[in-house]
């Protein structure tokens, strides 16, 4: 089942199309990265996903309801958390969640359970009634997520959560989005830290101009646009120059620097006709190391080619 699905989604302001026949389909309980430079259609996306913005083409569809004729149900379904924090910096952790409990109609009791499932969910008990202005960037950054969740969403969207937060906080965050999921919430990353986007996306699409330009799971769009690369350390000169020109001879275009020598490889018997080069040329290399391509090498292939045509 899938928790959002878009067909055509298209969104103009003037003569600009800041989004343009956009395709969705999220898997219910998994997370979607979306990446893309700054006015690629990131928010807009968002916006008309979470009902702050009417599409002017095409439908979507957010946990089942249509986002023009259904918004009030879509909205009652989804969470939003933007970069900053949306707290009362005044109250204490505990109040600020008890407030949003009792807004959304809960009882005092429902409330209350519901704030104390949050705080332990989130590692924020033992300071709950501490006032918020106390907490670190983190703590309030684990506390407005907890706000959002007073209603159980459907459907979740993130917008840039690392921003600000230190890397133990961050890998924290990461922890909670993975416990989400867990429990079924779909959840939509809106992102610039690629690393972030590879460690908790199921699937990444990659916006430009408005439009979807690549999309799939971290390891596929890897796997279809970056490049592995062979890296051969050799001790002496003599050994790294008979080395490259075994390489070149291979049809190889190693790369030097000093007595290193890096190569890609293109296609799956690259890696085999790099130690059969060396092995003719008699050369034992001190090491032999092969690194995957990372999703920031994929994503600046991705926006440069875009950005060529």
């Amino acid at each position: 089942m899938n928790a959002i699905e878009a067909v055509g989604l298209g969104r103009r302001f003037g003569a600009v199309a800041a989004l343009d026949g956009v395709d969705l389909a999220v898997p219910a309980g998994s997370v979607l990265g979306l990446l893309g430079h700054n006015g690629a259609g990131k928010s807009t996306l968002v916006h008309v996903l979470a009902t702050l913005l009417r599409p002017t083409s095409g439908t979507a569809r957010v946990a089942g309801h249509d986002v023009v004729r259904q918004a009030a149900r879509v909205r009652r379904s989804i969470g939003v958390t933007g970069q900053q924090a949306t707290l009362d910096l005044t109250m204490s952790g505990r109040d600020n969640l008890l407030l949003v409990a009792r807004l959304l109609g809960a009882g005092r009791r429902q409330a209350r359970a519901r704030a104390d499932h949050l705080l332990d969910l989130f590692g924020l008990a033992a300071a709950a009634d501490r006032p918020a202005r106390t907490y670190s960037g983190g703590m309030r950054r684990r506390l407005d997520l907890a706000a959002t969740l007073v209603r159980r969403p459907e459907v979740l969207f993130l917008d840039e959560p690392g921003t600000g937060l230190d890397p133990v906080s961050r890998l924290d965050l990461w922890d909670m989005v993975r416990q989400l999921t867990g429990t079924g919430t779909t959840v939509v990353l809106t992102t610039q830290h690629l690393e972030e986007a590879d460690r908790l996306a199921d699937a990444i699409v990659v916006l430009a101009g408005g439009r979807i330009i690549a999309s799939g799971s971290p390891a596929d769009l890897k796997a279809r646009v970056g490049r592995r690369t062979a890296t051969v350390q050799l001790s002496t000169d003599p050994d790294a120059d008979a080395a490259e020109t075994a390489l070149r001879r291979a049809d190889l275009r190693p790369v030097r620097d000093g007595r290193t020598l890096t190569t890609a490889l293109t296609r799956d018997s690259d890696l085999t006709a790099v130690v059969r080069a060396l092995d003719a040329a008699a050369v034992e290399p001190d090491r032999l190391t092969v690194a995957e391509p990372g999703l920031d090498e994929v994503y600046l292939a991705l926006t440069a080619r875009t950005e060529a045509r």
